[in-house]
């Protein structure tokens, strides 16, 4: 089962993992400041694709964005594509440019 993990250096860059037997299947790489959460690339191992693994980090991320009330800068592709989608679903947590 596909067990999501966060891990953040002394330099406040860090990511959402997804591990799996023991595995690291997939990242999204972050890094916050004072206010904001930029996340920069999410990716999963082209064999687990298709399994929502993105998504999973995806719910941690923003979970961790609200809990600490940051607001999240999407440069990443898939993320951002995920808020442009469901704008209603972010609108708390969106720091458009």
């Amino acid at each position: 089962m596909a067990e999501i993990k966060f891990k953040l250096d002394n330099r406040r860059r860090g990511a959402f993992y997804v591990e799996e037997d023991g595995k690291q299947v997939g990242e999204m790489v972050i890094g916050l400041s004072e206010t904001t959460l930029t996340v920069y690339h999410t990716e999963v191992d082209p064999a687990m694709e298709g399994r929502g693994l993105a998504r999973k980090m995806l719910d941690a991320m923003v979970a961790y964005a609200r809990e600490h009330g940051l607001q999240v800068l999407p440069l990443c592709e898939y993320v951002h594509g995920q808020f442009r989608r469901h704008p209603e679903e972010f609108a708390d947590i969106w720091q458009k440019r």
